[in-house]
This record gives C-alpha cells, sequence and structure tokens, in this order.
C-alpha cells in the first residue's frame, strides 16, 4: 500500500505543541538512532526527513497526516547525547515531554533502538518513563542490516524481556527495507486504522 506523508506542523517551542483527540503515534530515539532514515523509508522518498551524520539533527516536533490511515506520525528530537549545548537539549527534553503528557490522542510511541549497542541508560529512563505513564511502546530495533540474524536474535530477546515478555521488538533497516511492512501494519494497529486486508492464495 502506497502511503503519502503531508507534514502539517512542526513545533519548535512549547506553545506550538496542542493535544489532539485525532490518533497519532509518535517516534523516539536517540540521537543518530536513524530516525529520519527510517521516516524516509516508510515514506519512499529520501528527501521528507532530513540526515546527517551529527546527532541531534531533529529539533522540532514534526507532525505527518498520513493517508491512507487517518492518523498523525510524530517525529519527536533526539533524546542523550549530541554534540549540541545542554540548554538545546534540555530543550528538547521538555518539547518530547510537553507532547507526551496528558495527549488523549497518543495511542503509542514507537521507541527507535540502535541495535548494535547494547541498552543504554536514557532509552531505558525512556521505556520507563513511558510505562509508568501507560504509554503503548512500539520497540523498533534500527540498523540491522549492520549485523547478523544471530545478533538481531539476540538482540530482540534482551528488549523484550527488558519489556516485561511482550511485544518482540521489530528488526528495522532503512538500507535493505527489512521490516518496513511489518512496522507499518503495526503502526496502523496502533493507531486504529484500517488495516490492509491480506491476500487469498487461489
Amino acid at each position: 500500500m502506497n502511503r503519502s506523508f503531508d507534514l502539517v506542523k512542526t513545533a519548535y517551542v512549547l506553545s506550538q505543541i496542542t493535544t489532539s483527540e485525532e490518533p497519532q503515534v509518535a517516534l523516539a530515539g536517540r540521537s543518530n538512532v536513524g530516525k529520519s532514515s527510517l521516516i524516509n523509508c516508510l515514506a519512499n522518498h529520501k528527501g521528507l526527513a532530513k540526515i546527517s551524520s551529527t546527532p541531534g539533527k531533529t529539533q522540532s516536533v514534526n507532525y505527518f497526516r498520513i493517508n491512507p490511515g487517518g492518523y498523525t506520525l510524530v517525529d519527536l528530537p533526539g533524546y542523550g547525547y549530541a554534540r549540541r549545548s545542554q540548554t538545546e537539549r534540555a530543550k528538547w527534553g521538555q518539547l518530547i515531554e510537553h507532547f507526551l503528557k496528558n495527549n488523549p490522542g497518543l495511542k503509542a510511541v514507537a521507541v527507535l533502538i540502535d541495535v548494535r549497542i547494547t541498552p543504554q541508560q536514557s532509552d531505558l529512563e525512556m521505556v520507563s518513563w513511558l510505562r509508568h505513564g501507560n504509554i503503548p511502546i512500539l520497540p523498533v530495533l534500527t540498523k540491522c542490516d549492520k549485523v547478523n540474524q544471530r545478533e538481531q536474535a539476540a538482540r530482540q530477546r534482551e528488549w523484550r524481556d527488558l519489556l516485561g515478555g511482550g511485544t518482540m521488538p521489530i528488526c528495522f533497516s532503512s538500507v535493505t527495507k527489512q521490516g518496513r511492512d511489518a512496522l507499518w501494519a503495526a503502526l496502523d494497529e496502533c493507531a486504529g486504522a484500517p488495516q490492509e486486508p491480506m491476500l487469498q492464495n487461489e
């Protein structure tokens, strides 16, 4: 299924962030986790989200309307280490927290995790914060083309256990498009969007 991404809003300051009753799914992850590449892969549009080798490129909250589907995919600033000032990092943290709190339309947060590294404190803190707020978590392991299947499976199990033995993380690669269809299906399900009918074998 082809989907359109329409950038409907960009928020740089707290006053520009508004709550919504309409379904939203957010994308969150450490700086340089590959979030922009993931968005471009999902949209099949290389220039939709700006990609940089410098962590902390996304400095705003970006709202993309997804059609068909009728929900909003929200790109949050990267958290954790970035070569930016402490003031800038604190501002991004405030934007993230302000968006996540008291947002009736927020259905889930897709937490993006670099498959190549062990669980980081910033990831664990984000997961803990979301669980405390009873916000559903969709775990996604990025950059899976960089490791073999055994390493992917081991990291999947590790994060499944850290998340309480629930959802198995989706393995994703923006290079090979591994997991692209699975992630779209999971995002649609989280948002309550109509599911694409399965093709029947003749």
